[in-house]
């Protein structure tokens, strides 16, 4: 077993005790799972999502229900793999209902994903969400200014600690679910995606 998939596993299994998390609580109420991500660990593309849906903590997948769907066809669309790249959320847990994050779940869980990011070493980090998007471009990108309507599909040059990064927030998948309109838009940000690779 190579060190990156040991690193990904411990990280694992400490989300899998995360008892400090008022989330474990729900996690246990409704037994089901928390969601790391899955993917190739040497990806070169990282996708990061908010959090995971009622579909995600049933099989402890991330994206396998209709946003999933959205976007995998978007992958498809561009010839990308899904194995060959990395899907995680912030937050590992699923809030009750699907609601917003809040605050502190966000900063309760994003240390787990600072260091799924260190382990595998992106180029580029594509953000599924307002959250993700806010999130990231602070951490790596801390001058961009502007919401994600603003700054979707534009190719954002950050710094992490492993070297240079890009960042390219996207429309969350489940956005075309709600307003069909938006997946030419969407087709058009993963086009942008695929020149980065």
């Amino acid at each position: 077993m190579n060190s990156k998939t040991e690193e990904l596993k411990k990280i694992r299994d400490e989300v899998f005790n995360f008892k400090e998390s008022p989330l474990y609580a729900e996690r246990v109420k409704n037994n089901v799972f928390p969601v790391l991500g899955e993917g190739s660990h040497d990806a070169k593309v990282m996708f990061i999502g908010e959090a995971p849906g009622k579909n995600e903590a049933a099989t402890g997948k991330p994206f396998c229900g209709a946003a999933g769907r959205v976007l995998d066809e978007l992958l498809a669309s561009v010839n990308i793999l899904r194995k060959d790249v990395y899907v995680t959320n912030i937050v590992k847990d699923r809030p009750p209902m699907n609601r917003d994050l809040f605050p502190d779940e966000i900063a309760l869980y994003s240390p787990f994903l600072m260091r799924q990011i260190d382990v595998i070493q992106p180029k580029v980090i594509a953000t599924l969400g307002r959250f993700s998007m806010q999130y990231i471009l602070e951490k790596f990108a801390p001058l961009t200014t502007g919401g994600i309507s603003v700054l979707h599909g534009q190719a954002v040059e950050g710094k992490a600690p492993y070297g240079k990064i890009i960042v390219l927030p996207l429309f969350h998948p489940a956005a075309a679910l709600y307003k069909p309109d938006l997946k030419d838009a969407m087709k058009k940000d993963v086009k942008a995606l695929a020149a980065l690779i």
